[in-house]
């Protein structure tokens, strides 16, 4: 997996702290488990996580993730159909 910057590029100098947890701990440590978890199953688990919380803006950036690691859009698809009667 390819080294995650975001929190650092968008928010480093405002919550520095929040930029290392997110781009260290969530992408480094535990999105690096892929013995534990694929990239993949990762991703299908944080798109329903987000979509099912009206997430919406990181949810665009998860579907771009999701692709990488091997997502199809069928799938994609299937997801939304799946959580549309369980998202408020």
């Amino acid at each position: 997996m390819e080294k995650q910057t975001a929190g650092r590029d968008n928010l480093g100098s405002l919550a520095p702290k929040f930029a290392e947890l997110n781009d260290d701990v969530l992408f480094g440590e535990i999105w690096s488990r892929e013995d534990k978890l694929s990239l993949r199953d990762r991703s299908m688990i944080t798109i329903s996580a987000l979509m099912a919380q009206g997430l919406f803006p990181q949810l665009k950036s998860h579907l771009i993730m999701g692709k990488k690691h091997g997502i199809k859009k069928e799938e994609v698809i299937e997801i939304v159909t799946q959580l549309a009667f369980y998202t408020g």
